[in-house]
């Protein structure tokens, strides 16, 4: 292994022992403090992230994930607070008993140790992935994206200077250059690192996934669907659909692909060219859709390609695909989905009780957005991403999975031969 980053993690891995010895209340104190820091600090977060900002096209959809504003430094304090109130998830004594050779058993909860995330342009995740590694004992290695790089460094310098404050050493939190260099050499620090989350694109969490030698968790990629059934309320289902793909379309949980039933179809599809207009929504259509919006005279429209269908667009875009019903709504997301958030809108008892039970992914909805897919909203305090996988951790990846377990055996001379 190189040695170029092998001394930063040899920091990392050692303050991580530091952090682990820190009590509930120290830990909360920590994160209290560091909330007040980032108050007092805003003008110059804003001032540095705003170099960032400069680097960065206009047209580039990434920018609204890159830009901090006043109410989002606001947020994320208060999420740090929010963090700081939740229960230490580690020393939960998970199991305790006494097995036949008279030995105490306790399976515990305990941190996982270095926890590596990989993002890009998404500068709030620096202090989210901190506050909740921390809390839940464990050090962390930050590589953020080159686009976000003064905000990063920024914002871990804050952060470092709050555990200096604590006695914990600065590389309990430590970020990595920008550089892609440094990417593989982290994916093979088997010896210091514990876990790899990559968050982000899909080509980022699938390069990650291919490459990393290090166990990791997937994050981030989001291709969501909304089905609106043909007894769907059409004045809630569109607010549903229009909420869902405009209100921040640069994030994971935003709709990327409408399917409508055929059955309400010309009735329902033309009330959404108001609101999709004033959005500039690009429309990425079949055969019928298209009919449908061209006649309504709705534009931007383009006929849907194959490859339209299963694209997670973070931008004002979108799918539309017509439907026969439910089996071809279902059909068409097992083959398109990435697992992430689904949602139907129906009056059908039935019929959504069938999709929330068969639709494979991290969350299901019935009759709301998906855009509710997020750690705070679901009263976690933060989350490092959603995870579309099974092992370990499924949707919002927060607080409460953060940790492993460990056996706890008390015994008095007992030998097994």
């Amino acid at each position: 292994m190189s040695t170029v980053i092998t001394p930063l993690l040899q920091q990392t891995q050692r303050a991580s022992a530091v952090v682990r010895r820190l009590n509930a209340g120290r830990k909360a104190d920590l994160l209290n403090r560091l909330a007040d820091v980032l108050t007092e600090h805003t003008t110059q977060i804003l001032a540095e992230n705003q170099k960032d900002l400069d680097r960065m096209p206009d047209d580039d959809p990434k920018k609204d994930r890159l830009r901090l504003t006043d109410s989002r430094v606001a947020g994320l304090a208060a999420s740090l607070r929010d963090v700081a109130k939740l229960p230490d998830p580690t020393g939960e004594v998970l199991l305790q008993r006494t097995i036949e050779q008279g030995l105490s058993l306790r399976k515990i909860a305990v941190p996982l140790g270095v926890v590596g995330v990989i993002y890009e342009s998404r500068p709030n995740v620096t202090i989210d992935v901190a506050a909740l590694c921390l809390r839940s004992g464990n050090a962390c290695v930050l590589k953020g994206g080159k686009e976000a790089d003064h905000s990063n460094r920024y914002l871990v310098k804050l952060i470092q200077g709050v555990l200096e404050e604590f006695g914990v050493p600065r590389a309990a939190v430590t970020l990595l250059a920008p550089d892609r260099a440094v990417v593989n050499e982290l994916l093979k620090a088997t010896k210091y690192v514990d876990i790899i989350i990559p968050r982000g694109s899909e080509s980022l969490i699938q390069y990650v996934r291919q490459h990393s030698l290090v166990p990791t968790i997937e994050t981030g990629a989001g291709v969501c669907h909304s089905y609106v059934e043909k007894t769907a309320d059409l004045e809630k289902a569109k607010h549903i659909v229009v909420n869902a793909k405009v209100s921040r379309p640069s994030v994971c949980n935003a709709l990327d692909c409408l399917l409508v039933d055929a059955v309400i179809a010309e009735a329902f599809l033309p009330t959404l060219k108001d609101d999709f207009a004033k959005w500039n929504v690009e429309v990425f259509a079949d055969d019928t859709a298209h009919r449908i919006l061209h006649q309504a005279g709705y534009s931007p429209l383009k006929r849907a390609r194959p490859e339209d269908y299963g694209r997670e667009f973070l931008d004002y875009k979108c799918a539309i695909k017509v439907v026969s019903g439910i089996d071809e709504a279902l059909a068409h997301i097992q083959m398109y989905s990435s697992r992430h958030s689904e949602a139907i809108v129906s009056k059908n008892q039935t019929l959504i009780d069938r999709f929330l039970n068969e639709v494979d992914a991290a969350a299901v909805y019935a009759n709301a957005s998906t855009r509710f897919t997020d750690g705070g909203v679901f009263g976690l305090g933060a989350e490092i991403g959603i995870s579309t996988q099974k092992l370990h951790a499924r949707g919002p990846f927060a607080l409460e999975k953060l940790v492993t377990e460990k056996w706890v055996v008390v015994g008095d001379g007992q030998v097994r031969w």
